[in-house]
């Protein structure tokens, strides 16, 4: 039995998700270090106690999601029905494009992150590409 594509795009949205997620929650100074440097990772840690007790609750929140996502379309991957396939297929579509919208609008104000939002932006495409190029396949597949 071959793989359906759903599957293996589902898979490694999952596998994406929640390495995020996890590296989110446990090691996000040192992927602030590596990404922005020294200087901009102090800057996002915060300036008070508090600020910092706030911030690194908002990511550990954050990350803890996006864990549970990817677990989720994990569990998503094994759903069998063509027509929930091309439903979540397109909802990913929006999420994805929704976000790229959300760091062209906001995230480029940021004085800190101004330089990081286009790579973001092109990693929101790429990922929402993935399940544009899936509707195409299952529609040829489909119409053929």
């Amino acid at each position: 039995m071959g793989l359906s594509m759903f599957f293996v795009i589902c898979i490694l949205h999952s596998a994406i998700a929640i390495t995020s997620g996890s590296l989110i929650m446990f090691c996000l100074n040192e992927i602030n270090i590596f990404a922005h440097g020294v200087q901009t990772a102090e800057k996002l840690l915060g300036s008070t106690p508090h600020d910092q007790l706030l911030i690194q609750t908002s990511n550990s929140f954050v990350g803890l999601l996006l864990f549970v996502i990817g677990f989720l379309v994990f569990m998503v991957a094994f759903v069998k029905d063509k027509e929930f396939q091309s439903f979540f297929a397109k909802g990913c579509i929006l999420i994805h494009l929704s976000m790229a919208l959300w760091r062209v609008n906001f995230e480029r104000r940021l004085e800190d992150l101004a330089w990081d939002w286009p790579r973001q932006v092109v990693g929101d495409i790429l990922l929402a590409l993935s399940w544009v190029f899936f509707l195409l396949y299952t529609w040829r597949e489909k119409y053929d």
